[in-house]
């Protein structure tokens, strides 16, 4: 690919990559956070004195342990034996394989949608750790910010699409044939990544088999967890973001289920409300693409944190309909920002040729902070049986994090 330039940052390469990201936000949208999670909790479990939320809250953290404790060894088999695409591409199959056998869930069956939402979130969750390592390697590090907000971005547009396709169903009560029309979504739209993204190729020879290869990928992988963890720097970033990226996916996880069943919105009602907030999430992305490269992604960072900071405690009091819509359309505007400003900031601590490694590691501080959050949610609305306190934790993080992060030197900012 040729360097520098418009060829260079309007590239088949980094539209196929933001493509993937419109792909995969059909399951985001649908299953993980508007749609399929109402259904699981008060449909499938009942969520009566808060068991609903209590295994909605396990499922989860499960799933994000797994993919926490495997991406770091995972990544360094794939930059060491050229499997990047392959796994991509596996893990995406997993995701949605399991989303079409949803198909069969019925009132009850609180098990085999608890084994079926793990599985599918294994696979989206992994499948990141390979689309997130191809960002340093489709564009030049002076345009990775606003290439990771686009990704975002589209990515917003990919949710408005799949809640929209998914709407008429709904309204007729047909929520079965969802899960499947998700799982075509997501095939469809990933295809031209899957085609499109630079091939696999083996960076090393080497004579081992597979198993051996696989053993001496996670020592080293181990080795480079403990190296990366030795920069003070990247550390200090890294232990911010594990505290605020944990408010960041309890609210994704937990806000649909929070406005069913405190707030009252019917399944139609919270398809519009979180439509709205894609569109709010989009502008946010675009609008702060531009400023990440400009400012610096830390700058970036903090802006989003103080605005979810507040919005947390704000949710803590909504008691009407139109007041948790202006506040979770507000929050969507912070919501894409903070998550490409990241991406991006870690983007620029990374050597070159160990992307998937990196990832991998990032990977796993931030699902692992994706098992304490849902969880402790879970578990305090089951305890109290009642939402609000367990709302009122998330601030805490976003606080947390923003300490952390006014903490962290970042040698590729630059000042307003």
């Amino acid at each position: 690919m040729r360097q520098g330039g418009r060829s260079r940052l309007f590239s088949k390469e980094i539209f196929s990559w933001c493509l993937y990201d419109f792909a995969n936000s059909s399951y985001s949208a649908v299953m993980a956070t508007v749609i399929f999670p109402v259904y699981y909790v008060n449909t499938i479990v009942g969520n009566e004195a808060g068991l609903g939320d209590l295994w909605w809250g396990r499922a989860i953290s499960l799933s994000m342990a797994f993919v926490a404790v495997s991406s770091p060894f995972i990544g360094g088999i794939a930059d060491y034996g050229g499997l990047r695409k392959r796994f991509l591409i596996g893990y995406s199959m997993l995701t949605i394989l399991s989303v079409v056998l949803m198909f069969v869930l019925q009132p009850g069956m609180v098990l085999t949608g608890f084994l079926l939402i793990v599985i599918a979130n294994i696979g989206l969750e992994g499948g990141l750790v390979f689309y997130n390592s191809y960002l340093p390697v489709i564009a030049d590090r002076q345009h990775q910010g606003r290439v990771s907000a686009w990704g975002f971005g589209i990515g917003y547009i990919g949710s408005f699409a799949a809640l929209i396709m998914a709407l008429p169903f709904v309204k007729a009560d047909m929520l079965s044939l969802v899960w499947p029309l998700v799982a075509v979504f997501f095939l469809v739209f990933a295809m031209p990544a899957f085609i499109n993204l630079p091939g696999d190729r083996k960076e090393k020879d080497d004579n081992r088999g597979i198993v051996e290869a696989a053993i001496y990928n996670a020592r080293q992988t181990l080795g480079s967890l403990r190296a990366l963890l030795k920069e003070r720097e990247l550390r200090r970033f890294l232990i911010a973001y594990f505290i605020y990226e944990d408010g960041v996916n309890t609210v994704i996880v937990f806000s649909s289920i929070f406005a069913a069943s405190t707030l009252n919105f019917n399944n139609t009602e919270l398809i519009y409300l979180f439509m709205t907030v894609q569109v709010t999430a989009f502008a946010g992305a675009m609008l702060m693409a531009r400023p990440i490269d400009m400012w610096g992604p830390k700058k970036v960072i903090i802006i989003s944190l103080i605005l979810w900071s507040a919005i947390a405690i704000v949710s803590y009091f909504v008691t009407a309909k139109g007041e948790f819509f202006v506040v979770a359309t507000t929050a969507g505007f912070g919501l894409g920002t903070v998550q490409a400003a990241s991406r991006a900031f870690f983007a620029g601590f990374i050597p070159p040729g160990r992307e998937s490694e990196y990832f991998g590691v990032y990977s796993m501080i931030g699902k692992t902070s994706a098992i304490l959050g849902p969880l402790l949610f879970g578990m305090t609305s089951a305890y109290f049986r009642s939402q609000r306190p367990a709302i009122v934790s998330i601030s805490v993080f976003f606080t947390v994090g923003l300490i952390l992060l006014l903490r962290v030197k970042s040698p590729h900012e630059r000042p307003i």
